[in-house]
């Protein structure tokens, strides 16, 4: 019989086997051919690392707004409470593109930050130092004359004041605080943008200038360029917005056909058609020329300080001349003067000179040539400014001349005297042959006021209406020297034989200050009403004859139209465009960037405000103004020149 084995009992087993129960079976080898592999976990920075990329992120994109802070600081504005909601969220958007053009271009969000807020800051040091010493803000055609405001900058006081410091303590704040992340998070290598957010910020980049300079968003929104209170947009918003109104477009309604009726009804006078006229046509901008007693009654000086030219009365005709800028701008002065354009008919705060004049433009100069007068342009100082060796001569100035040719020189401060300028017309003239016609913009009393008193003595001081300071002193002691030198002037002029016409005016008030002239006014200048912005563009005129002509005194007039009045009462010919002119400014004496002022005194600052009769007849000047500046290829013939 078969017999069934008998199962082992536990103590029996073999040791192998106990063994396999008791421990597990060893691993096997990890790196074995045989065994597959894991899937990688995908790499993450670790939390604290994440969390300080993030406040890197956070640091960058405050930049913007603490960049804004320091320029509008620099602005003299308060940057929380200065602007309306859009103001701030233009300007702002301004400064995220600056701050994502350099991300982009650097890579690294900590030195992008970095050089975004140097550069911010440097723009709006310089636009403080301009907004200091010329009483407005910097401007994009002030980046076409950098040579000049080169040269000129050397005569400035650049002491720190307490805008620079506070700017200076944000930027460094600034500064610090990505010195920090970049200490805490500094990536090996450069950061790049990714290729969808790199094209996306392009779009987005491309698609707001669009909307900025391309569609009427500025002008539907309320926003332009503004000239009178320049901060009011904030530094950057306005930079920019001169830059999109800087585009000249045909006025509504442009045709060169209606400026060619206009000139059917004016029609020029012909060189025949002179009478006896002057043998020297003298015409003077002074530099910086002003009489502020005038201008501000409140304001109280040690002496009078231009007692002769107060005293002309006999053979003269006086009045103010309102400016079309304040501060500065002197070519644009010349162009109104001797082209009788309007400066309010172009982009806020271009230069005529150096965008829109060209070779052969009819002028008062021209129009000289055409009587038979030799024509001279004289400026004692740089040949480098203001595009002048150029412009001169398509205005049509037989010569020009500038501080190099002045003989034996004598200088007030850094600058030739009124009273040696003079001499050197004197010399001019007498040496002259025949008619002579001479333009002069003098520089004695060019700003800055803090240069020393180089053959200058503090004579005349403020003792009441403002706070005396050195720089006051030192202006109106040279509008004591500019008036002795008018004298000097008139009296050669009275001991000469040939018949001698001089047209005397100043070309703006002087950059004194913010703080000065809010003190006059007792009030901010943002605060004032049209008639009391007139004030700031007043300059005193006198034309003086050596002969005999009507008397008139407190004309008021601007300089649009003091090349007009000039020519009247030098009995010269009249072009259609001047007899335009001349019968606007029975009924409109003042027009410009400055606001108008109508027959009857009424003030204002917009165009639409004038009467009907006078919006028309205004109509017709800017649609001419537009044809002699822009549209020389239809000129109407003999409408801008004398018919020969």
């Amino acid at each position: 019989m078969d017999t069934q084995p008998i199962p082992a009992s536990p103590a029996e087993e073999t040791p192998e086997l106990e063994a396999s129960h008791i421990e597990p079976a060893a691993p096997e080898d990890v790196s074995s051919p045989e065994t597959p592999e894991k899937p990688k976990r995908r790499f993450r920075l670790p939390q604290w690392v994440r969390q300080r990329v993030t406040a890197a992120r956070a640091a960058f994109l405050l930049g913007p707004w603490l960049s804004y802070i320091m320029v509008e600081v620099l602005n003299n504005n308060n940057p929380f409470t200065a602007h309306s909601t859009e103001q701030d969220l233009l300007n702002l958007i301004w400064y995220y593109l600056i701050f994502w053009l350099f991300r982009m271009i650097l890579g690294r969000k900590v030195l992008a930050g970095g050089v975004s807020a140097v550069v911010c800051f440097l723009f709006g040091l310089a636009n403080h130092y301009v907004l200091s010493f010329r009483g407005r803000i910097i401007f994009p055609c002030d980046l076409l004359t950098l040579d000049t405001a080169a040269v000129v900058a050397k005569s400035y006081d650049y002491t720190p004041d307490r805008q620079i410091w506070i700017a200076l303590a944000v930027l460094g704040g600034y500064l610090l605080l990505l010195l920090l992340a970049h200490i805490v998070y500094h990536p090996k290598g450069r950061q790049r943008l990714g290729r969808k957010l790199l094209w996306g910020s392009v779009a987005g980049m491309v698609i707001y200038l669009f909307a900025f300079f391309f569609t009427p968003l500025l002008p539907t929104i309320g926003i332009y360029t503004q000239q009178w209170r320049t901060q009011q947009n904030g530094f950057l918003l306005n930079f920019t917005t001169a830059i999109r109104y800087s585009f000249v477009s045909e006025p509504d309604g442009y045709d060169a056909d209606k400026v060619a009726q206009t000139a059917r009804s004016y029609r020029s006078q012909s060189v025949t058609d002179a009478g006896e006229l002057p043998e020297n046509l003298i015409f003077i901008m002074n530099e910086s020329f002003a009489d502020l007693t005038a201008a501000f009654p409140n304001l109280e000086l040690s002496e009078d300080p231009l007692a002769f030219y107060h005293s002309l009365t006999k053979n003269t005709v006086k009045g103010t001349m309102i400016s079309p800028v304040t501060g500065g701008g002197t070519a644009n002065v010349e162009f109104e003067y001797l082209t009788g354009d309007s400066l309010a008919f172009l982009p806020s705060s271009t230069v005529a000179y150096q965008l829109y004049l060209y070779d052969g433009c009819p002028s008062l100069v021209s129009q000289a040539k055409d009587l038979g007068y030799h024509t001279i342009a004289f400026h004692p100082y740089l040949s480098s400014g203001w595009n002048r060796t150029s412009v001169y001569p398509w205005l049509g100035f037989d010569e020009v001349h500038f501080q190099e040719d002045v003989q034996d020189p004598q200088y007030i401060r850094n600058y030739v005297s009124d009273l040696s300028d003079y001499e050197q017309l004197f010399r001019w003239t007498e040496e002259s042959d025949g008619p002579t016609m001479i333009f002069n913009v003098t520089m004695q009393n060019h700003s800055g006021y803090s240069q020393g008193w180089n053959n200058l003595s503090g004579d005349v001081t403020v003792t009441g209406g403002a706070k005396p300071s050195s720089i006051t002193t030192q202006y109106f002691s040279l509008m004591k020297e500019s008036d002795q030198a008018i004298q000097a002037l008139v009296e050669h002029y009275s001991q000469v034989e040939e018949k001698t016409l001089i047209v005397f005016f100043g070309d703006h008030q002087p950059p004194l200050g913010n703080t000065f002239f809010e003190t006059l006014y007792g009030k901010k200048l943002d605060e004032r009403d049209p008639e009391e912005v007139q004030q700031a563009y007043e300059t005193p005129f006198f034309i003086w004859a050596n002969y005999d002509i009507p008397e008139q005194d407190d004309l008021r007039i601007s300089s649009n139209y003091l090349g007009v009045l000039a020519a009247e009462v030098a009995g010269l010919p009249l072009t259609g465009y001047q007899q335009l002119l001349s019968r606007l400014m029975d009924v409109l004496p003042v027009a410009g960037t400055a606001g108008y002022l109508t027959a009857d005194g009424q003030v204002t600052q917009e165009a639409e405000e004038l009467p009907g009769y006078v919006q028309s007849l205004y109509r017709e000047y800017e649609l001419a103004a537009y044809n002699h500046l822009f549209d020389e290829k239809h000129h109407p013939e003999d409408f801008f020149s004398l018919r020969k």
